[in-house]
């Protein structure tokens, strides 16, 4: 088996241990895998407004949104589903206790959905916005589209 030394570490590996890359001599990187995993690893610290703009664009490519829509229909993925929303239940449950309390006055009549979104006016499906969990009937009724857009004014996720 041939070896090669990182231009990094200094240290004599198997080739196995660097990545392949065509433009290289030999077909082998000159840094070795865990060298060039700690780089990414501090690079991503270093940037992380492009690494999350970086990582947006590549969740959002079709063929990464075709291949989770995909795995959501598989065994595993319904179980994946399913275990993350007991850990969202366990991690929020006065948000839980908030949406329970909503949909329960929904049901009794004691709150009513609007028709249009607070916000644009548009007439589409609405969801029910908290501002404060610990006022679960003081809910703003917002489209997707402007419940969104207040998560991200506001930096809360829309599940959060």
């Amino acid at each position: 088996m041939t070896t090669k030394v990182c231009f990094i570490c200094e240290a004599e590996k198997p080739v196995t241990e660097f990545y392949q890359h065509d433009r290289m001599a030999d077909g082998r990187l000159n840094k070795c895998k865990e060298c060039t995993k700690e780089y990414s690893r501090n690079h991503r610290k270093e940037n992380p407004e492009y690494y999350l703009e970086y990582d947006r664009k590549r969740a959002n490519a079709p063929h990464r949104v075709e291949a989770r829509k995909l795995y959501a229909q598989t065994p595993a993925g319904k179980a994946a589903s399913k275990r993350s929303a007991a850990k969202h239940l366990i991690k929020y449950p006065i948000k839980r206790g908030a949406r329970i309390i909503v949909g329960n006055a929904l049901r009794d009549g004691k709150l009513t959905r609007p028709e249009c979104c607070e916000d644009c006016g548009k007439q589409r499906r609405l969801h029910g916005h908290h501002d404060d969990y610990a006022r679960p009937l003081d809910v703003r009724w917002l489209c997707p589209t402007c419940h969104a857009t207040w998560h991200k004014e506001n930096g809360e996720g829309l599940n959060g």
